[in-house]
């Protein structure tokens, strides 16, 4: 179904396919992080940490624990010390990658309020 399909059927946009994806991605971080594992994989935590800035430990943990609970980031921990943790894109994750890029495409014709002709 289709955006348009969905107008006036639904009580609560978590029951669309637009509100599931949303919850998935939503929010400050997760798209940061997801952007960022595209670009570099597998991450190590601190080199997230450092990439994003401006992100407490804390929350960086907690946005990568519910990316993985939702099957878009694997975690791979190494036993040795110090401990070893990386993190990279799963197959799932993957299909959001033309979503993404047509989101980068927007921010591109729009940044700074003026829009590109094609």
């Amino acid at each position: 179904m289709s955006m348009a399909e969905y107008k006036g059927k639904v009580k609560n946009i978590q029951d669309t396919p637009f509100g599931y994806t949303i919850s998935l991605i939503g929010g400050k971080w997760k798209m940061v992080i997801i952007y960022l594992l595209v670009e570099n994989q597998p991450v190590r935590f601190n080199d997230l940490k450092r990439q994003i800035g401006a992100i407490t430990f804390k929350t960086l943990s907690s946005q990568l624990k519910e990316l993985e609970a939702d099957g878009l980031v694997k975690r791979k921990e190494y036993p040795q010390v110090p401990p070893k943790v990386e993190y990279s894109l799963t197959e799932k994750a993957e299909t959001l990658l033309p979503v993404l890029e047509k989101l980068c495409e927007w921010g591109e014709k729009n940044r700074d309020g003026q829009t590109k002709s094609h």
